[in-house]
C-alpha cells in the first residue's frame, strides 16, 4: 500500500509539473415541491448581488468586489454548531470588522437529502442560523454545494451514503485526500453521477430546488454554487494536459449544471448560479465550460488557484518554488476567458489553505491586478479531513478555533488589505502595494449600462486600521470623500461632469 501511495504520488507530481512548466433530527418524507417565488415576496428582498457583464453589481448597479472566506463544517451535522468552536454571533462580528464582506457558505448534499427523494427542513434550519447572522452584519452568502471525494465512504465528504454503491475495491480508497481521487472507487462514484445512474442528478436537482426555495428571497444572497471540485472520474487521464477535456466538461459536467439550474430556476429565477470547472483546473487546465452556450443571464464563474508543486512540497519547507507564479497566473488567464465564454461573473472561491503568507499575498496580488474578488480557504480548520494541511490546522485564520484572539496575525495582515468594496461606475484599475503600505484605485463614472452615475452615489473602499494604525491621508482626484477622517470606510463622491476618479490611500504623516 505504502509502495502504491508513492506511485500515485510521484505520477500525480510529475504529470502536471512537466506540462505545468511548458444528520437528520427531522426528515421530511415527500417534500413538497419548491415554490416559485412571486413579486409579493420578492419585494422582501434588501440587498442580493447581480451578474452585469463579467462583474458582480448591487442593487444600486454598483460594482461589487468581495474579500471573503469559506466556512464549511465537512462532517455531520455538516454545518457549524453554535458554540465557539463553530460560527456564532461573535464570529460573523468579526468578519465584518475585519473588512470581509463574503463567506462561501457549506451547504452539504448529505445534509440537505440524507435519505433518497427526502429533504430534511431542520438541517436547513441549522443553515439559516448561520445565513442570518452574516446577512444582518451586511456579510453576502454564497451557498456552497461542497464536496471532497465523493462521500464519508472514500475518507472525504459531500454526497450521502445512498449516493454511492458499496464496491469489493473500496478497500484501495484509503489512501486519503487527495490521492483517493486517483483510486477506482471514487472515480466510478463520479462517473455515475455523470451518468445519472439511478437517477441521481434529479435528486440533486431536487436538493438544489429545495434550497433555492429556502433561500431565494434571502437578503445578502450572492448565489448558489452547484458543485465543489468536479472530478471528472475515470475521464481524469484526459484532463491532466493543459488545454484540458472539452468531451467531459461539454458532454457530462455541462449537462449536469444545466439540469440543476433548471431545478433552481423553477424555484428562483433570478439569483445567481456559480458554475467550477472540472478540479485540474484549479492547477492550471484550461475550461471549455461553455463553448455549447449555458442559456442564463445570472451566471456565475466560480474558481481556485493553488499552485500545485508548492501545496505538495511546502509540508518539507519549500516555499516560492519557481513554477508558482506562471501557474497560478495562468488560471487567472484561463479564469478570464472562460468567464467571458459564459457570459458570466467571476469570483475565485478559494484559495490559501496554508500559513504561507508570500504565497497567499502574491495570489491576492494578482486578484487586484485582475480587478476580480476573492474567497480564502479557509475561516477555521474544523478538523477539516480532505485539505492539505491536514492535522496541522495551517489553513485557518486562528492558531485555536475557539478563540478568536488567537488569529494569526502575519496571515491577517496579508488579506486584510484595502480594497473598493463597492464602486459607483467602472473599475479601471486597483491595487494594494504591500511595500509602500499605499492603495491606489482608477474607476470610470460611466455605470456599466452606459450611464453616468447618479448624484449621492458612492463609491465605497474599506481601509483597515491594520494596515494604517496611525490613520491614513486620502487623495481623490475628479471626486471628494464625504466619509470622516480615518474612517474604516472611505466614501468617495464624483466631482459634476468627472469622468474618472483617481484615489490614493497611504499612511498619516505624524
Amino acid at each position: 500500500m505504502k509502495r502504491l501511495r508513492l506511485s500515485l504520488f510521484v505520477a500525480l507530481l510529475l504529470g502536471l509539473i512537466v506540462w505545468g512548466c511548458g444528520r437528520s433530527s427531522e426528515v421530511q418524507a415527500g417534500a413538497p415541491a419548491p415554490a416559485v417565488r412571486t413579486a409579493a415576496n420578492a419585494a422582501a428582498v434588501h440587498q442580493q448581488l447581480r451578474r452585469a457583464g463579467n462583474w458582480l453589481v448591487d442593487g444600486d448597479g454598483r460594482v461589487v468586489i468581495v474579500h471573503g472566506v469559506n466556512a464549511v463544517w465537512k462532517r455531520a451535522p455538516y454545518v457549524a454548531p453554535d458554540s465557539v468552536n463553530g460560527f456564532t454571533a461573535a464570529d460573523a462580528d468579526w468578519l465584518a470588522a475585519n473588512g470581509f464582506d463574503a463567506v462561501r457558505l457549506g451547504v452539504l448534499f448529505a445534509g440537505v437529502m440524507p435519505q433518497p427523494h427526502m429533504v430534511d427542513s431542520a438541517y436547513l434550519d441549522q443553515v439559516d442560523r448561520i445565513v442570518q447572522l452574516l446577512a444582518a452584519r451586511g456579510i453576502y452568502v454564497l451557498l456552497d454545494f461542497h464536496q471532497d471525494l465523493f462521500s464519508e465512504r472514500y475518507q472525504g465528504e459531500g454526497f450521502p451514503d445512498w449516493a454511492t454503491q458499496p464496491s469489493r475495491f473500496d478497500s484501495t480508497a484509503r489512501l486519503g485526500f487527495p490521492l483517493n481521487y486517483f483510486t477506482p472507487p471514487v472515480s466510478q462514484a463520479f462517473d455515475r453521477l455523470w451518468d445519472d445512474s439511478a437517477g441521481l442528478q434529479d435528486d440533486y436537482r431536487d436538493a438544489w430546488a429545495a434550497v433555492a426555495t429556502r433561500f431565494g428571497a434571502q437578503d445578502h444572497l450572492m448565489g448558489y454554487e452547484l458543485i465543489n471540485e468536479p472530478w471528472p472520474g475515470s475521464a481524469w487521464p484526459g484532463c491532466v494536459a493543459p488545454q484540458g477535456c472539452a468531451g467531459f466538461e461539454n458532454d457530462r459536467l455541462q449537462p449536469m449544471y444545466e439540469r440543476a439550474l433548471a431545478g433552481i430556476r423553477a424555484a428562483d429565477p433570478d439569483n445567481l448560479v456559480w458554475v467550477e470547472p472540472q478540479i485540474l483546473f484549479d492547477f492550471g487546465v484550461a475550461s471549455h465550460l461553455g463553448e455549447r452556450a449555458i442559456n442564463d443571464p445570472q451566471l456565475g464563474f466560480s474558481w481556485h488557484d493553488y499552485c500545485l508543486t508548492e501545496a505538495l512540497l511546502q509540508t518539507f519547507g519549500l516555499k516560492q518554488l519557481p513554477a508558482c507564479s506562471p501557474l497560478e497566473q495562468r488560471v487567472y488567464r484561463h479564469a478570464r476567458e472562460t468567464s467571458r465564454r459564459l457570459g458570466s461573473a467571476s469570483l475565485m472561491t478559494e484559495f490559501g489553505a496554508s500559513d504561507d503568507t508570500l504565497d497567499i499575498d502574491r495570489v491576492v496580488g494578482y486578484a487586484d491586478d485582475n480587478l476580480v474578488g476573492w474567497m480564502y480557504w479557509s475561516y477555521k480548520n474544523w478538523g477539516d479531513p480532505t485539505t492539505q494541511a491536514q492535522s496541522t490546522g495551517a489553513q485557518s485564520m486562528f492558531a485555536n478555533d475557539a478563540n478568536l484572539g488567537s488569529v494569526k496575525l502575519a496571515k491577517l495582515k496579508v488579506l486584510e488589505r484595502p480594497y473598493p468594496q463597492a464602486v459607483a461606475g467602472t473599475p479601471l484599475d486597483f491595487g494594494y502595494d504591500t511595500a509602500a503600505n499605499a492603495f491606489t484605485l482608477t474607476y470610470s463614472t460611466a455605470m456599466l449600462d452606459g450611464s453616468s452615475a447618479p448624484d449621492g452615489l458612492l463609491t465605497d473602499i474599506f481601509v483597515p486600521a491594520l494596515q494604517f494604525p496611525q490613520g491614513y491621508a486620502a487623495s481623490v482626484e475628479g471626486g471628494h470623500a464625504v466619509s470622516a477622517a480615518n474612517a474604516p470606510h472611505l466614501l468617495v463622491a464624483a466631482n459634476p461632469g468627472a469622468v474618472l476618479v483617481t484615489v490614493k490611500i497611504v499612511a498619516a504623516l505624524h
